[in-house]
């Protein structure tokens, strides 16, 4: 972000401001810390601040301070238009498109308050006033944090933001194991420790509350496994009748796709998970090296991301979307065993 954004928003911020803060769709352990973490830091501000996300998120999350506090948009529907209409500014966190936050879309572009983003995706769209974008951050958590440090407030930092902010991190750094955390990762994660963060207790509230049900759906999908040797590519399908037979809850298959990158060689894993309520296939990418799954999936699958992790969808059939998939990879075999 820029000095002069700086100034502008730390003025903007100076004055009381109704505010509302939204992740994207389906929000993740970064969407939410972020949100919660920054609904705290203007909260404590003074400033009238609410989160409204666009749908649930998983129950493993809602252990992080204030999470009672985030609205449901399908949920509560007119109370949130409500306060979207009110809204003197809007922070984006997680997303930088409208397209990533479903029904709420065609709200936020009637709305006449000033746009804030907060967000380390790639290609960003332009409908913020303020937009603080960075590909090469870890996460919007760690963004998050600099944001409260460029407006000279990160001695501000309570216990309640340092639990949310390190949680984003470490879910979007896969536990501090991707590219994407560096040093500077690091050093926020020891601010945030000495700030109250508590980290063991961070990591077994989000990794270690499996219902058997959950692990009995992991069983499934790597029974489903396909490895395409000749593309050292690796990928799971999970059909919507595989995930009634074992309950699946909101957040279950989170992480699943990884186990394809465990397996020797590979440097290509997806997930194909049939969304029968929704009428699509979501599709979830990963890679190693340079392998560009950004790239792959904004070309053929209407998602996007980053270099090593990105996600999609498909408006076909599990098996038509797994088949086309399977005749793309011939084109990528140069890239794929580079």
């Amino acid at each position: 972000m820029n000095l002069e954004d700086i100034k502008a928003v730390g003025n903007l911020l100076a004055k009381p401001q109704k505010i509302v803060i939204v992740p994207h769709k389906n929000p993740d352990g970064d969407a939410i810390g972020s949100t919660l973490a920054l609904w705290h830091y203007l909260k404590n501000r003074g400033q009238e601040v609410r989160i409204i996300a666009p749908n649930d998120f998983p129950k493993f999350l809602k252990w992080m301070p204030g999470n009672e506090q985030i609205m449901n948009f399908e949920r509560e529907n007119s109370q949130s238009k409500t306060l979207i209409e009110q809204a003197t500014i809007i922070f984006t966190l997680d997303f930088n498109h409208l397209g990533r936050i479903g029904q709420m879309e065609p709200v936020l572009k009637e709305s006449d308050a000033t746009f804030i983003m907060i967000d380390h995706h790639q290609a960003p769209s332009d409908y913020a006033q303020y937009m603080y974008s960075d590909v090469l951050m870890s996460s919007t958590c760690e963004m998050v944090y600099n944001f409260i440090e460029f407006l000279g407030d990160d001695d501000k930092i309570t216990p309640e933001m340092a639990n949310c902010i390190y949680t984003g991190i470490m879910t979007d750094t896969g536990s501090f194991k991707y590219s994407s955390t560096t040093s500077r990762t690091h050093t926020i994660v020891a601010a945030l420790i000495d700030k109250g963060a508590e980290n063991t207790k961070a990591h077994n509230l989000v990794y270690d509350t499996n219902t058997p049900t959950r692990l009995h759906l992991l069983g499934c999908a790597l029974k489903n496994m396909v490895i395409l040797k000749e593309y050292n590519t690796a990928y799971i399908t999970l059909s919507q009748d595989e995930l009634d037979t074992y309950d699946y809850q909101k957040g279950d298959t989170e992480g699943f796709v990884n186990y394809g990158l465990t397996l020797h060689g590979i440097c290509f894993a997806v997930i194909f998970i049939e969304n029968k309520e929704e009428g699509i296939i979501k599709i979830s990418f990963r890679s190693e090296g340079n392998f560009s799954v950004n790239e792959f999936a904004r070309k053929h699958f209407n998602g996007g991301g980053h270099t090593n992790a990105a996600g999609g969808r498909s408006d076909v059939s599990l098996q038509e979307t797994t088949e086309y998939f399977i005749s793309l990879l011939k084109d990528y075999k140069t890239q794929l065993n580079a």
